[in-house]
């Protein structure tokens, strides 16, 4: 009976040993787990053991960048760069982001769908529209530059007030829809836009979803309200743009085809779409946007 109860407590006693060893181990790794490093690779991090050993088995998505969110303009360019990197998809929803929609596509191929394989002549009209939306002049597209774009249209008085905030709904649509979350760190840079406006083309549904805002655009330089812009109110529309008013002289006069000196809400909205949709050279919409930038 001694014996049996000696043999027992020992066997209690070994069990005991495994069990803190096991939970010495795993409160090691999750220790090391919470102050282990990531790993990124602009979509999913990885939690290492060691600066060069990875474990897919354990991704952790990406999903918001925790800590205050500094003003755009306090951050340094490069690291504007590396934050946009580190998150490119950032915000942007899943399930809808570079998602051929309903096999309505007009192209399958991976390398398309980044823009290159569009002529430099397009990418240049690309570059021009990424300018102009970049309105703090930081090379990149955010949310506030949406938001100043607008104010500087619905600033001239001409829209009421029903068609202001219709503006600034469509505006904050269209930036969800394109590019996701409302973010201080959500930046498009012109090589995502590049890629972005590719992939709007070859998508049916989004295409014609592309610049409902152009209409507020119109109606805010129309100072008459006549339904018609003239020579002077399209200096206005260039004004807003950040333009030069001797540029907006000589576009006027190369895309009134009629020559009647005045565009209709049509003719302003089919220019304006076209400028993105041809890569026509011979289109008299690349002189709508101004300029085109030389790359």
């Amino acid at each position: 009976m001694a014996v049996s109860l000696i043999r027992l407590g020992v066997r209690s006693v070994i069990s005991l040993e495994r069990s803190a060893v096991v939970t010495s181990t795993s409160v090691q790794n999750q220790f090391k787990l919470i102050h282990t490093k990531p790993t990124c690779n602009g979509v999913v991090c990885y939690l290492n053991d060691s600066p060069h050993q990875v474990h897919p088995a354990h991704p952790v998505r990406v999903h918001q960048l925790q800590g205050p969110h500094p003003q755009k303009s306090h951050l340094d360019l490069a690291d504007r760069g590396a934050l946009r990197r580190y998150s490119k998809h950032h915000g942007r929803p899943e399930t809808d982001r570079r998602k051929q929609s309903d096999s309505e596509s007009d192209s399958d191929s991976d390398t398309e769908c980044k823009g290159f394989d569009r002529s430099d002549f397009w990418r240049r009209k690309m570059h021009t529209v990424h300018n102009i939306l970049d309105v703090d002049k930081d090379g990149l597209i955010s949310f506030n530059d949406f938001v100043l774009f607008a104010e500087r249209f619905k600033s001239l008085g001409h829209l009421d007030e029903k068609q202001a905030k219709e503006f600034s709904d469509i505006i904050k649509l269209t930036w969800e829809e394109q590019w996701g979350a409302i973010d201080p760190y959500n930046f498009v840079t012109v090589e995502q836009y590049l890629e972005d406006m590719h992939h709007v083309l070859n998508d049916k549904t989004l295409k014609k979803k592309a610049h409902r805002w152009l209409p507020y655009l119109f109606k805010a330089v129309d100072k008459d309200k006549s339904g018609y812009i003239s020579v002077n109110e399209f200096k206005l529309f260039f004004e807003c743009l950040g333009l030069n008013n001797d540029h907006a002289a000589v576009a006027f006069a190369v895309i009134d085809i009629n020559g009647d000196g005045k565009l209709s809400l049509k003719e302003f909205v089919e220019l304006g779409k076209d400028f993105f949709f041809t890569e026509d050279e011979s289109r008299v919409s690349k002189m709508f946007w101004g300029p085109l930038i030389e790359i």
